[in-house]
């Protein structure tokens, strides 16, 4: 068996309409090992990765598992050849437990009770109550065989999971080792997992990867897509590189370095060096929150008590666990949280008077003069409407400043073409439909928007995720140009290394509470996750 591959790709072509998202591919997975996929947005990793799992089917090409050619049309056919994937979002039914989501369309075969022989009438009676029975001992049985198979799964690759615990309760990394498992129940020994640690603290990800790495030893094969290269570099064995669509090269991580996988995926060199520019020596305070407090629908308490500023020409960066309450925070800032107790303080710079946001709807605060960006977290749910186009998505930080019943759409048409020609969106023009792009070019749309309002404080949720590596620094140097020009500049981030390269103070939320703030320069990605966890309110920045 390990003189062949576990899967060969061999010419593969995948095309939507006259979009070839996968040209010619050929690619190999090896036997116990852990291949990294690396490419930009819209090079065709996840395409590539779902024709194996069965969700696309190529139009061109052969796909061989254990040598042997075989044609996987659905999910249900890659598991027939033990290929299991794990996707960014999972797809658990929250009021089951573990146990139950790892068994959900799954055909279990109850054991057989004995049988009953006769002919007579009381027989034939008896069997249909047996079969009765039968059914609800099958249903009982199989709920204790499958929890205790799921826990015979956990302890041999040393996942912390209980069976019986509902999806609702769980953290994110509880549900992400459900997913796991269930693949492996299913049999699974090849797992394509994607972006595994986007929303995992660095102590969650160490776990994760120790994980791996005892499935590889037990010669499971395993196919990361991921954007952090740190992580490439520590986990890997292989490195493949897509650009474009086609198959540019596979590397072995040994021989490879951010800065050789990074122009491999870019075809030209890239700097991954962030310039972090130095704050003012006098700072001049932007924005400061006293006590702010916010509950949800359901009236949990989602901030409790926090305390913070946020200066003129510094970026501040907030970490959290996802869910800790980042967007709330920056919602209620922007006024679109009810805010039960505390205050929002802003320092106008044109009048160098210091007003109070809170219970101001956007408009009023706009009015006001307070110019806030907010780049949201859901882009299409908040920050741009999918079925208009790229120039109509500008306007809507316009129109209102039209001086008759008809719209000019020179300006705004003119701004969507700098931010498609300067961020580089893949777009066939600006009259494309948003909900056409794939989702890193629509955040390249947003972002852009936001920053070209010339904004005294930004706020980005989130702004590089699901952004390639060249991408991504776009972002950074923009927001960094912003913090030279003196704006005020929050930033949530999930990748630590970055929050600690970018940002100069970063403020930690866990629970809704402020659990600590740590200078930038200086700070351990350790030190942030430690933080992460924490429930009790730690020290402020006041």
């Amino acid at each position: 068996m390990k003189d062949v591959n576990a899967i060969e790709m061999r010419g593969v072509t995948k095309r939507f309409g006259e979009v070839v998202a996968n040209k010619d591919v050929n690619l190999d997975v090896r036997h116990g090992e852990i291949l990294a996929i690396l490419g930009e947005n819209g090079s065709g990793k996840t395409t590539l990765m779902n024709m194996i799992a069965g969700i696309y089917y190529p139009d061109e090409g052969q796909m061989l598992v254990n040598g042997e050619e075989v044609v996987i049309r659905s999910p249900k056919d890659a598991f027939r050849h033990k290929i299991g994937m794990i996707h960014q979002h999972f797809k658990l039914v929250d009021v089951f437990t573990a146990a139950e989501n790892v068994i959900l369309g799954i055909k279990e075969e109850a054991p057989e009770l004995p049988p009953v022989t006769g002919g007579n009438g009381f027989v034939r009676v008896m069997r249909r109550i047996g079969r009765w029975f039968q059914k609800l001992w099958a249903q009982r049985y199989s709920t204790a065989r499958v929890e205790k198979r799921v826990a015979e799964i956990a302890a041999r690759y040393g996942f912390d999971v209980d069976p019986a615990k509902k999806i609702y309760d769980m953290a994110v990394s509880e549900k992400q080792t459900v997913e796991i498992i269930k693949v492996l129940y299913r049999g699974a020994d090849i797992l394509i997992l994607d972006e595994p640690t986007a929303v995992l603290t660095p102590q969650e990800t160490q776990k994760l990867f120790a994980v791996l790495r005892r499935m590889k030893e037990d010669g499971k094969s395993i196919v990361i897509i991921t954007h952090k290269l740190h992580e490439v570099l520590s986990i890997s064995d292989r490195v493949a590189i897509l650009r474009k669509g086609e198959h540019i090269a596979t590397v072995d991580t040994c021989d490879a370095t951010e800065a050789s996988l990074t122009e491999m995926m870019v075809g030209k060199k890239v700097e991954l060096n962030i310039d972090r520019a130095d704050v003012p020596e006098n700072p001049v305070k932007r924005l400061w929150i006293e006590g702010l407090s916010c509950k949800d629908r359901e009236g949990v308490t989602v901030l409790d008590d926090i305390n913070f500023h946020v200066n003129a020409g510094e970026i501040l960066g907030i970490a959290g666990i996802a869910g800790s309450g980042q967007r709330e925070l920056l919602e209620a800032i922007a006024g679109l949280q009810h805010i039960e107790t505390g205050d929002i303080y802003y320092h106008d710079p044109e009048t160098n008077e210091t007003v109070d946001l809170r219970e101001r709807t956007p408009l009023q605060i706009r009015e006001l003069g307070v110019r806030l960006s907010f780049v949201p977290e859901d882009r299409l749910g908040m920050g741009l409407v999918g079925n208009m186009d790229i120039t109509d998505n500008m306007m809507l930080r316009s129109y209102r400043e039209g001086h008759s019943m008809f719209l000019d759409r020179t300006d705004s048409l003119q701004l969507a073409e700098r931010i498609i020609d300067e961020l580089e969106v893949v777009t066939p023009g600006t009259t494309t439909p948003v909900r056409r792009l794939s989702g890193g070019n629509v955040q390249k749309v947003l972002v852009g928007r936001e920053i070209a309002a010339a904004p005294t404080v930004l706020m980005a949720a989130y702004p590089v995720r699901g952004l390639d590596i060249n991408s991504s620094y776009t972002i950074y140097n923009l927001l960094n140009q912003q913090k030279q020009n003196g704006v005020a500049v929050i930033f949530v981030g999930e990748d630590l290394d970055v929050l600690i390269e970018l940002c100069d103070r970063i403020l930690v939320i866990g629970g809704g509470r402020v659990t600590g703030v740590v200078e930038g320069r200086g700070a351990t990605k350790e030190e942030i996750g430690l933080l992460m966890t924490k429930t009790e309110g730690g020290s402020d920045d006041e």
